[in-house]
Formats: structure tokens, C-alpha cells, sequence
């Protein structure tokens, strides 16, 4: 039966959004709105509307995580993933606090984190990172029996071989409280905050997939040094100025050295008592704190050669900090810049993205290049278009949402890029905007 007009008066009942009695005050924006919109266009127009590996994974559905690792396709690189877990069973076994549902509820964290796509881009590279701090927490626990020998002659040794004298002894004879202050910003405070401002410099003007290599690399450096310090214990040259050349033994406690003056200055208890209880007393070779320090010098210059001489003389402060602390030899500074050279030259020769110097800011880039230039004279290397692996510009490399030559052992379940994949139907939309 075709339906009847209804009349007018005979409507149905129009439903209508009940009226709020009253209403919060409006906030007048400060900013007039054609300069809103002047300012939203310029940053709209430094970014490459061609672009999406330089954007961030704003997803929150886990699926998207197991997806990306269905078809991530496995290969001696994922190696690296079984080191962790090794190192994450170990520290648990031996781990004597805290409880079992710390442990558990830690865990669970974690894993969530790994799952939700807008976490995982950043949790998933710095894995590395937190297996070493368990790893070294829980040092501590490993029985003295399990232990190596104490080496206390090896390093003063060394350092009167090498430089003819103790160059920790020499410059920690003169004290003063202006120069315990200028040693303890970069040893005490620097150490511990400065890869967290170094990491967000290099997000936001590094080549995408920077930050992840810088993460995998610095935890990394940081895992083999504990291993070497487990394996190789040496007294630092506080112990020296206490006990001499006497043996030691893992029952002695840690020593703040020269940070006790700054305690004492500030009228606190931190440095005191946080070195006493330390988790490796004799984990002098190799300096971490100089690796760590020559790691991030080594990965600023890359990104930003302009800033060479000013993290140079940062590494330079670092050192001498250590030593004027009686933290560290000579020898133990050497080793650690070492160590952070072979980790960093090993990155930049097959992970790390080569800067392009007409960039800015991260948006800016259209594509990445992995690892060193193939042959010199060619810029970005953009003589090898003719493999397969380079899609820069081709149909195949929008419909996949990459623009950098992809490495077999890399998939979107690593984050490298930490990039969003972007359909086709997105990508027209935002060339057309």
C-alpha cells in the first residue's frame, strides 16, 4: 500500500536537543583567525604532501600490532630480540626484589605496550634499554661464588704504562667546590637526563628512524659493558685512595668518591647512599659514563655537524669529570670511548639513516637511505636506483606506504621509521589539500 501523505498540522513529533539551564563562558581565543590559518598553512606546507614516513603510529587496536608481526618476514637480525629475553630470565631468576606481582604487573605493562601500535613505536625500540637497567639492578644479586677474581693491580698498572702516571690521582689533588660542582652537572646529572634531550633533538630534526637505532645502540653498548664488568672486575681509583693495593672482595661496599663533597654541599643524602649500595662495586673497565658520553657525541655529530665542536668538548667535560671524581681511570674512559665507536660505526654502517643536509625537521623528508653511501661522488647514493629495493617515487612505494630502501630484516613490527602506513585513498586526499 503506497504510503499517505501525512497534513501538516498531522507531522510526527520533531525531537529537539534538550536546553542545558546554563552554559560555561566561552574562552575568546587570543590569536585572530586569519593568522591561525596563515600559521596552520605554513606548517602544512613544510611538510611533503608525498611524505608519510616521518609520522607516528596513532593507532590503538593490538591487532594492527599482530598483524604487523604475522607478516613480518624473520631473519638472523631478530637474533638480537632472543639476546633480551635471555638477559630478562636471567635478571628475574636472580632478582630477589621486588615481588612477584611487581614482576608480574611490570610484565603485563610491558607487553601492553608492545601491543598498542602507538606505544609499541617506541617501546619496541627501547627494549635494549630496559633489559640493561634490569640487567645491572640485579647485578648485585649474583652470588660472589659465581664471581671472577677482583682485579685491583691490573688498572693503576696500565694507567702509569700508558700515560706515565695517575692521571686520577693528578687531577683530583686539587679540590674546590666551584670545580666539584662543574663535575658533577655532566657526571651526576647530565648522564642521567641527557640521552632523554638528546633522543628528542634527533626526533624532531634527524632523519626519520634515527631515535630507534639511537635507542637499539645505546642499550646495546650499555648491556656489553655490564657483561664486561662482570666478567673483568676492577677497582676504581677511589678504592686505591682507601685500601691502596690491597684485595678486595665483593663483600665491601661502593664509595661515592668525590659526589660525598657535593652531598655535603647541598645538604642531601643522594650520591651517598645510592653509590654505597651499587649494583657493580667494581665495574670501573670499561666507563660507561664515557661511553654513553662519546655515543651521543658520535650521533649528534652525524645528524648535526654543526654541533661537532660543542658534544666533542661535552665527551671532553665527561672525562674529566669522571676522573677528578676518582670514578674512573684514564684507561676505563679509553675503553668505554672505544666500545661506543665500534656500537656506533656498526649502526651507522647498516641501520642508521643518512642525513639529508637540505632537511630540517623530520617532516621534510620524502625518503630515508639506510647505512653508508654504496660509492662516493653520488649524493644520497641515488646511483643504485636500478634495484628493486629503492622504490623512491614509484607506484609500488605509495600503495606500500615506504619511501627508504627497506632492509629484509626491517618490517613495521620494529618501528624503525616510526611511521604510519598511509593508503592510497589518504595519500590523494592529502595531495589534493
Amino acid at each position: 500500500m503506497p504510503r499517505s501523505k501525512l497534513p501538516r498540522s498531522a507531522s510526527p513529533t520533531a525531537f529537539t536537543k534538550a536546553k542545558i539551564p546554563f552554559s560555561w563562558p566561552s574562552v575568546p581565543n587570543p590569536f585572530p583567525r586569519r593568522y591561525r590559518r596563515r600559521l596552520r598553512s605554513k606548517f602544512r606546507s613544510a611538510i611533503s604532501p608525498a611524505s608519510n614516513i616521518a609520522k607516528i603510529q596513532t593507532s590503538f587496536n593490538p591487532a594492527d600490532s599482530i598483524q604487523a608481526l604475522r607478516h613480518h618476514r624473520w631473519s638472523y637480525y631478530d637474533g638480537h630480540y632472543l639476546i633480551l629475553i635471555i638477559l630478562v630470565i636471567f635478571s628475574l631468576s636472580i632478582s630477589q626484589a621486588p615481588g612477584p606481582l611487581m614482576k608480574t604487573g611490570a610484565a603485563a605493562l610491558l607487553m601492553l605496550a608492545l601491543l598498542v601500535p602507538l606505544t609499541r613505536q617506541f617501546f619496541l625500540p627501547a627494549l635494549p634499554i630496559f633489559t640493561y637497567l634490569l640487567f645491572f639492578f640485579n647485578a648485585r644479586f649474583i652470588p660472589a661464588e659465581y664471581r671472577p677474581h677482583i682485579w685491583v693491580k691490573v688498572l693503576p698498572a696500565l694507567e702509569n704504562i700508558f700515560y706515565g702516571a695517575n692521571l686520577s690521582k693528578i687531577l683530583s689533588a686539587h679540590q674546590h667546590t666551584v670545580l666539584d660542582v662543574l663535575a658533577w652537572l655532566p657526571y651526576g646529572i647530565l648522564h642521567y637526563g641527557g640521552p632523554a634531550v638528546w633522543a628528542g633533538l634527533l626526533f624532531i630534526f634527524g632523519p626519520p628512524g634515527t631515535v630507534p637505532v639511537y635507542g637499539r645502540t645505546f642499550g646495546y653498548l650499555n648491556i656489553t659493558g655490564v657483561v664486561i664488568q662482570l666478567i673483568f672486575p676492577c677497582s676504581p681509583p677511589w678504592y686505591e685512595n682507601m685500601y691502596g693495593l690491597a684485595p678486595a672482595n665483593y663483600s665491601m661496599e661502593g664509595s661515592p668518591a668525590g659526589l660525598r663533597r657535593i652531598d655535603l654541599l647541598f645538604g642531601i643524602d643522594m650520591y651517598t647512599s645510592n653509590f654505597t649500595a651499587s649494583p657493580l662495586v667494581f665495574g670501573a673497565f670499561p666507563s660507561l659514563h664515557s661511553g654513553s658520553a662519546v655515543l651521543e657525541a658520535l650521533f649528534m655529530s652525524h645528524c648535526f655537524p654543526r654541533l661537532r665542536p660543542f658534544v666533542i668538548a661535552y665527551a671532553m667535560w665527561m672525562w674529566w669529570a669522571t676522573m677528578y671524581l676518582s670514578h674512573h681511570y684514564a684507561v676505563d674512559l679509553v675503553a668505554g670511548a672505544f666500545l661506543a665507536a665500534i656500537a656506533f660505526y656498526i649502526a651507522k654502517a647498516h641501520f642508521l639513516p643518512r642525513v639529508q643536509m637540505d632537511k630540517t625537521f623530520r617532516w621534510e623528508y620524502d625518503y630515508v637511505e639506510i647505512g653508508d653511501a654504496p660509492s662516493a661522488g653520488h649524493e644520497y647514493g641515488l646511483a643504485v636506483l636500478d634495484h628493486d629495493e629503492w622504490t623512491v617515487g614509484s607506484s609500488s612505494s605509495i600503495s606500500s606506504g615506504s619511501r627508504s630502501p627497506v632492509d629484509e630484516s626491517q618490517s613495521s613490527w620494529e618501528g624503525e621509521t616510526l611511521a604510519s602506513q598511509t593508503s592510497d585513498t589518504e595519500l590523494s586526499e592529502i595531495i589534493i589539500q
